[in-house]
């Protein structure tokens, strides 16, 4: 599939900068398509590593039913949205990420994305995770998200922020 592009193009961020923000921030918004064709969009922790995002869930649930029965996923990231009543605006950035999304089912691979979601969460606790993972692995699912297309934009007034080099209050 070819994605489109972005109109404004000029706030587009780079991937880089795009990755970054997804490597920072710890929650999301995951849309699936759900019951009936109506869109589904739940809050949700995840981690990001070489382009996947990862995810764990309960065993059963709206989530779940949607990720089955289609494939196709986006998910949201708001890096920063700064209200500024004065100019009518919110000074903004953020991140959507498109692509395939499924339940992972080889034991070794929900083991793996177990860990990097627990050291993302709670670092260099390896004993408490070992032990987390013996008791709750069996009751969790872990899901992946490929990323096939990403983006990232941000306001115009932080666009040209960087352009002119010139720091804006960012008091809220």
């Amino acid at each position: 599939m070819e994605f489109r592009e972005m109109r404004r193009h000029r706030q587009q961020l780079s991937n880089e900068e795009s990755i970054g923000i997804l490597k920072k921030a710890t929650s999301g918004t995951l849309a699936l398509l759900g019951d009936g064709g109506y869109p589904y969009a739940v809050p949700i922790s995840y981690v990001y590593d070489d382009g996947k995002l990862y995810f764990h869930s309960a065993m059963s649930g709206h989530k779940v039913d949607a990720i089955r029965s289609y494939d196709k996923a986006s998910f949201c990231v708001i890096d920063q949205d700064c209200v500024r009543p004065a100019e009518y605006t919110t000074y903004f950035r953020s991140v959507i990420a498109f692509g395939r999304i499924r339940i992972v089912e080889d034991e070794a691979e929900k083991l793996a994305i177990a860990r990097i979601l627990g050291n993302r969460y709670n670092p260099n606790q390896e004993e408490a995770l070992q032990k987390e993972l013996e008791h709750g692995l069996a009751r969790m699912l872990a899901i992946r998200l490929d990323i096939e297309h990403l983006t990232g934009k941000e306001a115009i007034e932080l666009t040209r922020q960087r352009a002119d080099k010139n720091p804006i209050s960012l008091v809220c």
